[in-house]
């Protein structure tokens, strides 16, 4: 690993290539000369023309020769000793899955459970930087509202405007937000070394899917379900505010009954267990998604990152590139010194 070493050896085959050239150029040098003979004599050549001495024409065309062989070494990337590199701590990628179902109108919470939510995740970002983070909406279905993006702006822009009108179906089935996510890590493919994370926001209970089946599926494909759920897991009734009126009501279903929200915790709790993930029960009070991410996500998304690195070799291929420049520039200064010499009227020349 320490000795030298060509990364590009295929560039080798160019010394065929420089030998033809300089053999086509000393055969022009000499038939030059040949040519120059044929029209003036020998004896007057020095008088009647300024060249240079055979020697220095030698010497012109070995520089050349070893400005090409230079250059063709600098091409097949000599290289010398090793280094150590340092890995990069690799940012995480985190697909927020956030209920918007009716109960997360809920005013248990002030201004209510889906608000305050929001609120979290805007100040959560600030704490992601260099991550990429998604959005995923979900109720009776999931929609995919930010995929993967280290934009977040555009995040917190979608975020605002999320609600209950950003799905088409009522109820909470959380088999499908994780789907999708899944579905969004595969999309970007070669996430070996980077971590990946689901972050699970809701306060109901599952109704009619397959959420532990997702789950497994996540622990097969190294994504890791951190689940925050709040509300009542014994149940609670849900309060919300008219918009049109001001008054607070109950929240009825079809048939006027009022709709208990129940947090199914032990649900929640086995899908983080079997993803080596984490369940944080946040009940009905706000959650604080800071403190969260210092006790959970950090450590889950990027614990494994911390550390290790890798050898490259040197490149040298600078110098053969400076000493193809030095023999370039002194091939072309030869031909200006030349042998003095007397001409025709007496007067003496520098043979060029």
């Amino acid at each position: 690993m320490s000795g030298l070493h060509f990364a590009a050896t295929h560039w080798l085959h160019l010394l065929w290539a420089l030998a033809a050239l300089l053999a086509v150029l000393a055969w022009l040098e000499y038939r030059g000369t040949g040519d120059l003979d044929r029209f003036i004599a020998p004896p007057l050549q020095p008088r009647l023309v300024l060249r240079t001495t055979p020697l220095r024409r030698a010497l012109r065309l070995a520089l050349l020769g070893l400005c090409g062989l230079f250059l063709i070494l600098a091409l097949m990337r000599p290289q010398w000793g090793t280094q150590l590199v340092t890995r990069p701590q690799v940012g995480a990628r985190i697909m927020v899955c956030l209920d918007v179902s009716r109960s997360m109108l809920a005013e248990d919470v002030v201004p209510n459970r889906l608000e305050r939510a929001k609120a979290e995740l805007r100040d959560l970002l600030g704490y992601l930087d260099g991550d990429q983070v998604g959005l995923i909406a979900f109720a009776g279905r999931a929609t995919v509202l930010v995929p993967l993006t280290p934009d977040f702006g555009f995040l917190r822009l979608v975020l605002d405007e999320t609600g209950p009108h950003s799905v088409t179906r009522g109820g909470t089935r959380l088999e499908e937000p994780i789907r999708k996510a899944l579905a969004g890590f595969r999309d970007r493919g070669g996430a070996g070394e980077v971590a990946r994370s689901i972050l699970l926001i809701t306060d109901g209970e599952d109704h009619d899917s397959f959420p532990l089946e997702a789950a497994k599926l996540a622990a097969e494909r190294g994504v890791r379900i951190i689940a925050i759920g709040f509300g009542d897991e014994a149940g609670s009734e849900l309060l919300v505010t008219d918009p049109r009126t001001g008054a607070r009501a109950l929240v009825r279903d079809a048939d006027g009954k009022p709709v208990r929200s129940r947090l199914d915790g032990d649900l929640l709790r086995e899908m983080a267990l079997l993803t080596a993930g984490a369940y944080i029960p946040a009940g009905t009070g706000a959650i604080d998604l800071e403190s969260i991410y210092e006790r959970h996500i950090a450590g889950l998304t990027r614990g494994r990152l911390d550390g290790g690195g890798y050898r490259i070799r040197n490149d040298i291929f600078q110098w053969p590139l400076l000493l193809a420049l030095l023999c370039l520039l002194a091939a072309v200064a030869t031909p200006t010194v030349g042998a003095a010499g007397k001409t025709l009227n007496g007067t003496t020349n520098e043979h060029a």
